[in-house]
């Protein structure tokens, strides 16, 4: 019997590398995306077909802020396992858009868990996309026992929707786990997340078709990872007899700008730096051609994060298989292919 998986936020990037790697695997897939007036379905077009053919993968309309489309869901699909990849996932705009932030990333986790339970889905396991971000100000390395100091509303919303899950876990008896990812990239990020815009920009800056990229926080430090090695990660985690959180990361960090520097090397575009603070400038071709605005700065700044996976490593026998420097050169030669 083919396994049935249900997917929230199917069209985002974690989404598009999961449907595929499920996929590949003989699972038939369900995929939840909101209702818009235009198609948003472009990362999983290849694998999307006419909804009257016969296919293991379907587009269901659904929205984590309405609790009985949620449950119908659950009830129509009956899954063996549930992925919430759905969230407001931009730090920043979390801050302009706080309450809508709190109730898709928290309240919809809520939601989620309670109609597994109100269905009585014994056999259903659930995987809850957590967050580097939930710890915040905590010194790295982080693991699964450091302690959480969220900076942002989607920290905070990430970090309830993590409790909740434990909560649910160990009140109703369900396989529910938490993902706690570092920030994993890849081709199809959005272009508003720092590691797009500097490779988009960058590459039409070299094409002639952009003068200026603008950075907030270079001197913020990440945790970089693959996107489509952390979605295998998640599924490995409910293939597990018993449910248990893991922190998923790469365990090296770069700051942006050491990100900036690396895409520039490896477009061979020779960036010299001048300036300090918001003054501080990136020179091509005498030109400024990379410039700091203080508008891109957070309300509160997260300066350092660095995760430790060897849970992971030791209990799912996972590792990263991609290093940044093939996730920059994936990233550029997806978008040199693009502006071209």
């Amino acid at each position: 019997m083919k396994k049935t998986a249900l997917i929230f936020g199917v069209n985002g990037q974690d989404g598009s590398y999961l449907s595929k790697l499920l996929l590949k695997k003989n699972y038939n897939v369900f995929g939840v995306i909101r209702r818009s007036s235009s198609f948003n379905t472009s990362r999983i077009d290849d694998i999307y077909k006419d909804p009257h053919e016969r296919t293991s993968f379907k587009l269901i309309y659904g929205d984590l802020t309405d609790s009985l489309s949620v449950l119908k869901i659950l009830k129509m699909t009956n899954p063996q396992e549930v992925y919430n990849l759905a969230a407001q996932s931009h730090v920043k705009v979390s801050f302009d858009v706080p309450e809508y932030t709190a109730n898709v990333d928290a309240i919809g986790t809520l939601r989620i868990l309670d109609a597994i339970k109100t269905l009585n889905l014994k056999k259903t396991k659930f995987y809850q996309a957590g967050t580097s971000e939930m710890f915040g100000k905590s010194p790295p390395p982080q693991n699964e026992l450091t302690n959480f100091r969220p900076q942002s509303p989607y920290a905070v919303a990430k970090l309830y929707a993590h409790w909740i899950t434990a909560c649910y876990r160990d009140a109703y008896n369900l396989f529910a786990c938490n993902g706690i990812l570092f920030n994993h990239e890849s081709p199809v990020r959005g272009g508003t997340f720092v590691t797009k815009k500097i490779i988009s920009s960058l590459c039409k800056i070299k094409e002639g078709r952009k003068n200026t990229l603008y950075l907030g926080n270079l001197y913020a430090k990440r945790d970089w990872g693959h996107a489509k090695d952390y979605v295998e990660a998640m599924w490995k985690m409910l293939q597990k007899r018993n449910a248990s959180d893991f922190v998923i990361a790469t365990g090296k960090s770069y700051s942006v700008k050491d990100f900036v520097n690396l895409a520039s090397k490896e477009l061979k575009m020779n960036i010299k730096w001048k300036g300090k603070g918001l003054k501080e400038i990136g020179i091509y071709k005498n030109k400024a051609i990379i410039k700091i605005d203080k508008k891109y700065f957070r309300p509160l700044e997260v300066e350092h994060l660095r995760g430790s996976y060897k849970k992971a490593k030791n209990v799912l026998n996972w590792s990263p298989r991609n290093s940044l420097k093939q996730l920059i050169k994936d990233m550029i030669i997806s978008e040199l292919n693009e502006v071209k």
